[in-house]
């Protein structure tokens, strides 16, 4: 084997690791792109409780009519039994209120009518 040969060889095999490293690094980085970016799919389910900060009821604009409707915000762990204890309406007038509502699949940010 001539030397050149040789010398060839041996850069082969010290740059190899590195080649392989350099390759697994770059497909890591971008498949962990390709998730964080397609990460874009439907809201957050809130189906566990968790403690949180007081959550805001936020009403439509006070009216001299007894009968003005009211509306809150579901919070980041609310369910109707939380919404139940904030606001003061039972939990069947809140599901009596929000027929098209499932209890089950809240949304945070999703608007139920209190009154």
């Amino acid at each position: 084997m001539s030397p050149r040969a040789d010398s060839r060889r041996r850069a082969a095999h010290v740059a190899a690791p590195f080649l392989f490293l350099a390759a697994v690094t770059i497909a890591v980085l971008l498949i962990r792109a390709g998730l964080e970016s397609g990460s874009s799919g439907p809201q957050e389910t809130v189906t566990v409780p968790r403690q949180t900060a007081p959550a805001h009821t936020t009403t439509a604009k006070k009216q001299s009519k007894p009968g003005a409707r009211q509306y809150y915000t579901v919070q980041t762990g609310d369910t109707y039994g939380s919404i139940s204890a904030k606001t003061g309406v039972s939990i069947a007038d809140l599901e009596r209120l929000n027929p098209d509502v499932s209890s089950n699949a809240l949304q945070v940010g999703q608007k139920l009518r209190v009154k």
